[in-house]
């Protein structure tokens, strides 16, 4: 039990720090283009402790609940002090309003990309591959006969075909094989040598079995690029497939959760807690991994308060601006957000209901570990 809230802590402590570094990535970003920042804060809350150095105020609030950089002049509502009216960030160019917007989820891609570079190195990569090819890890006995075993196949030979079809997947062997009876040839390939052996097929069996394939595989910069690149587009699946997914919340309530549910940050540190707990810290940093990855694609979205919803308002601008110069009149200025105040009112507490309807599913009904 000691394990298990260790770990559940430390992967709420992970997730705040992962959305600490999500408004470093904004931070950092707008420093480097001239912009003030004025606060930039790891947590909510209360405030623990604060600093002051140059223009800006760093501190620690009491929840460990992400974190938040205070831009100014982030939109048209953000009241400005007369020092502040040049630097305001509405008045920057379109590209590097969006650079500090994209800035926040790149940040998440960064983090995970380096994790995942950390673990090829040492412990190696998740093997998400299925067996498809024919290798053989062992052979069993059918009866008081191991036909396999008889015949000189070893650990390791790769079935190349069986009675003279070829078996370029394991699922081939076994139909082929099945269809068999009495001494039937093999051709295997064992290093650099073919060889063809003779099984004698009892009851559509020889004994064989694939060998399962490694659950981590050594790599290195373009493995973890590739490997990057697979969690994102799964991310990317995931938040498509969200909303259809959402009545499965609703019944998993009350009934069954499917493993496939979507899960709310409560539901993502109780399977850190669990991993830590089963001492899999492999599969803890994976999830980690992934909720960051899922945090990049999700922020993208067109959406206030997103920052894709932000770089919306920002391109929208620009398109607005060119079809006005087009038509010989001036600029129209930044976005009134008061105007999009309703909608984003609606987004919120969509999302707010949606978030507690998912904390709720994960605390009455949790998916587990398998």
């Amino acid at each position: 039990m000691v394990a298990y809230i260790s770990g559940t802590l430390l992967f709420l402590i992970g997730i705040c720090l992962s959305l600490a570094w999500h408004e470093a990535g904004h931070m950092l970003a707008a420093r480097a283009f001239g912009m003030k920042v004025r606060r930039f804060f790891v947590g909510r809350g209360p405030t623990v402790f604060s600093f002051r150095r140059g223009e800006t105020e760093y501190g620690l609030k009491a929840l460990p609940i992400g974190g938040f950089c205070d831009i100014a002049g982030l939109t048209s509502l953000d009241e400005l002090t007369p020092d502040e009216q040049p630097r305001a960030m509405w008045r920057y160019p379109t590209w590097k309003r969006t650079t500090v917007m994209l800035a926040g989820p790149v940040m998440h891609v960064i983090l995970a990309g380096a994790i995942l570079y950390a673990m090829a190195l040492t412990v190696g990569l998740p093997n998400l591959r299925p067996v498809t090819e024919p290798v053989v890890a062992s052979t069993s006995c059918v009866g008081a006969v191991c036909p396999a075993a008889e015949a000189g196949l070893r650990e390791g030979d790769r079935i190349e075909s069986v009675g003279g079809t070829p078996t370029p997947r394991w699922a081939d062997v076994l139909t082929t094989v099945r269809a068999a009876d009495g001494p039937t040839a093999l051709v295997v390939r064992r290093g650099g040598e073919t060889l063809t052996l003779t099984v004698d097929i009892a009851q559509g069996r020889m004994g064989a079995s694939p060998q399962p394939p490694p659950a981590y595989v050594e790599g290195g910069l373009p493995e973890t690029v590739a490997f990057t690149g697979d969690l994102l587009k799964s991310s990317i699946s995931q938040l498509a497939a969200f909303p259809e997914r959402i009545p499965a919340v609703i019944k998993a309530i009350g009934g069954e959760r499917e493993a496939d549910t979507p899960i709310s940050m409560v539901g993502a540190s109780r399977l850190g807690g669990e991993a830590v707990e089963r001492g899999l810290w492999a599969t803890f940093v994976l999830l980690l991994v992934s909720l960051n990855l899922f945090l990049a694609v999700f922020n993208l979205l067109p959406l206030l308060p997103l920052d894709g919803g932000h770089i919306a308002v920002v391109w929208f601008e620009r398109v607005r601006d060119f079809v006005r110069r087009l038509r010989g009149r001036p600029a129209g200025g930044p976005v009134d957000f008061t105007r999009l105040f309703p909608a984003t009112m609606v987004l919120i507490v969509i999302g707010g209901a949606v978030m507690a309807l998912t904390i709720t599913a994960d605390i009455v009904n949790p998916i587990r570990l398998q």
